[in-house]
């Protein structure tokens, strides 16, 4: 396929809201992604596109969110690199939830009393430095302060980053599913560099509807880090795949929209336990009734 990069220099603030925004319109891109030039000390927002990025979409968003005229530079990338890799490399590590999420690339000692993950940068979400990434890692690592859970499902996985935290502290299956092949096969490379292959079934599924997601049911620990749109559309499944008493979290959501996710899902028989916010995103706690 053909790569296009879009760019453009802005302050630290603008580059990250920027990010987000672009986050949550995933069909303008395949990555978005912010870096200090460490010789000017600007900011850069970053892009990666599959094909021509739509110009016109992306000076819309940056006018709604940025509040006025930005003038992106597009180039055409080597399409032999995976640039969606590339664009995430240098990325530093990240704690979460008593979690230690790194890459490859760092040499840096993991501190003590932490969990370590490695999650190397892929074309699939989850490298543990978004808010909705970190939002998740600390809700797991409240619940299991006082919880178990056996019967766990990460819907969504990307690179399996959620599924790996839950069986890097538990000694019991997670069933990982994602639409996207390419992220079934990425939880399954992470899984087994962090030791935990076993552990994680990872499975191509499109929302909740495959066999094996309804032959597990029900589940004491749902995970989802996606959208508020998809979230919204599975509360229904989401509500019939939970054990009673079990618990929910769910991500991707901007502040703006938790509000009528909650809703959906006190529809479906879910109370809300928790409320974490993030900068601009939520991540909300949830038990089945």
């Amino acid at each position: 396929m053909s790569v296009d990069q879009l760019s453009v220099s802005l302050s630290k603030e603008q580059a990250f809201a920027l990010v987000d925004a672009v986050s949550e319109r995933e069909e303008l891109a395949l990555t978005a992604s912010a870096h200090e030039n460490e010789a000017t000390g600007e900011w850069i927002f970053e892009a990666t596109c599959e094909g021509p990025p739509d110009v016109e979409a992306f000076a819309q968003l940056a006018r709604q969110v940025l509040g006025g005229e930005v003038k992106f530079t597009v180039e055409t990338l080597d399409p032999e690199v995976n640039w969606v890799a590339r664009s995430l490399e240098g990325l530093a590590p990240v704690i979460a939830g008593g979690f230690y999420v790194h890459g490859g690339h760092s040499t840096e000692p993991v501190p003590e009393g932490l969990t370590p993950m490695r999650i190397e940068a892929a074309q699939a979400f989850g490298t543990g430095h978004h808010e909705t990434t970190t939002g998740c890692l600390e809700a797991i690592d409240m619940l299991l302060a006082t919880r178990r859970p056996t019967r766990m499902i990460d819907v969504g996985t990307g690179t399996g980053v959620l599924a790996i935290a839950l069986a890097k502290r538990l000694e019991a299956k997670i069933l990982a599913t994602d639409i996207d092949p390419v992220a079934v096969e990425t939880t399954i490379g992470n899984a087994r560099d962090n030791d935990v292959g076993e552990r994680i079934d990872a499975i191509e599924a499109a929302g909740l509807d495959h066999p094996e997601i309804a032959a597990r049911a029900p589940y004491d620990l749902i995970v989802a880090n996606i959208l508020a749109g998809p979230l919204t559309e599975l509360a229904p499944g989401m509500g019939a795949i939970a054990a009673p008493g079990g618990t929910t979290i769910l991500s991707g959501i901007l502040n703006t929209q938790a509000d009528a996710v909650i809703a959906a899902y006190a529809a479906a028989g879910f109370a809300l336990r928790d409320h974490l916010r993030r900068k601009d995103w939520s991540t909300l706690v949830l038990e089945k009734r």
